[in-house]
């Protein structure tokens, strides 16, 4: 397979319907054509089960229910560019910190929740596979460092994380075995976690799989060093593909309040904040974006094994604009999270503020 120069555009028709325009030399166009034109080969989406509240509300952030990841993935067939599904079993985000039981499934029991899994990994294919935009890989799960339906499916409750995982990965493989499956955790720097998490995995009974996803957010996981080390230590101990699946670093830290329109109060501001990029070795700034990239790419391919199989950058068309939020304010109620909302990840884009494509693209173009 070609090396994955893969691209995460799970809120793309969002942003384009709040009134986003991408642009390459000062000329508008669609930003699924203009990053396949820097060499983007592979699209990932992530699903959830209903990101809405009981009025029906969106939760925002893309809203990525069935429908909206079907209309994008057949974008993404119609330009002839694969697509990894990327399950999180939730009504909204989900990642270490987090992993709720959808509100469908309340009270189920672990058996309950494993049929569940099943039949909803199945029915989502189903629906995908109807709409002729059938994936070329799903992950089972998103960042399940610390397991997935909590509490049931919590570490260190090994034998419900594995009897969910088992049933996900079931649902695809009766489904159509052509279709690859990744099991994905982030800190991909954390040797000793991966460790220990694929150690319990496989002494519980874990399906196999095809691809060990990572995520390497550098001012959250450690050093490329770190990652290269942990990516090492796994291509020698379980001999799997891997797939940095979700990537990205900042291009400036200039503020873009002007852009969103929301008073400060409303305002979560970025993600990268100064005091955690003065913790990375890249500058914020067009020119450290683009040699991140590119030493990232060079580690992936230097993998023992040939095991660095490509990476998927997270968000990289998320650019500001009024009304695209990480999380409506129906959304932080149901989290019982504290607001605001706004976007966290806009400097973080392969495009700036005003939709124009980035140096880091022709980096990866080149490659």
């Amino acid at each position: 397979m070609d090396f994955i120069k893969g691209m995460d555009l799970s809120t793309l028709a969002e942003v384009e319907q709040c009134g986003g325009v991408f642009r390459d030399h000062g000329n508008a166009a669609d930003a699924m054509k203009i990053l396949q034109s820097y060499g983007m080969n592979y699209l990932r989406l992530r699903l959830w089960n209903h990101p809405y509240d009981d009025q029906g509300k969106s939760f925002g952030a893309g809203t990525c229910d069935i429908d909206v990841v079907t209309g994008l993935a057949k974008r993404a067939k119609a330009l002839g560019i694969k697509w990894c599904l990327d399950l999180h079993y939730s009504d909204f985000w989900t990642d270490p910190g987090k992993q709720r039981v959808p509100r469908a499934w309340k009270g189920m029991t672990a058996a309950q929740l494993a049929d569940a899994v099943y039949d909803f990994t199945k029915d989502s294919l189903q629906h995908l596979k109807d709409a002729d935009a059938l994936p070329s890989m799903v992950a089972v799960g998103n960042e399940i460092t610390n397991g997935l339906l909590w509490p049931l499916g919590q570490k260190p409750n090994w034998d419900n994380i594995v009897l969910f995982l088992n049933a996900g990965i079931r649902a695809v493989r009766e489904f159509d075995p052509s279709i690859s499956v990744m099991l994905h955790l982030d800190a991909g720097g954390n040797n000793e976690m991966y460790r220990d998490w694929f150690d319990h995995y496989f002494a519980h009974h874990g399906a196999d799989f095809n691809y060990m996803g990572l995520s390497y957010y550098p001012f959250w996981h450690g050093t490329m060093e770190d990652l290269r080390a942990n990516m090492n230590d796994m291509a020698h101990r379980y001999h799997k593909d891997m797939i940095v699946a979700e990537v990205s670093t900042g291009f400036t830290l200039e503020d873009y309040k002007d852009y969103e329109k929301l008073p400060d109060e409303k305002r979560k501001g970025m993600a990268t904040k100064p005091e955690l990029a003065a913790k990375v070795p890249y500058e914020m700034s067009p020119e450290g974006q683009s040699k991140f990239m590119l030493d990232l790419m060079e580690l992936l391919k230097g993998i023992d094994e040939g095991r660095g199989k490509g990476f998927m950058y997270w968000e990289p068309a998320w650019i500001p604009v009024p009304g695209s939020e990480w999380a409506s304010p129906e959304a932080i109620a149901y989290m019982q999270e504290k607001g605001p909302g706004g976007n966290e990840w806009a400097n973080q884009a392969l495009f700036d503020y005003d939709g124009n494509a980035l140096p880091a693209l022709a980096v990866i173009r080149d490659f």
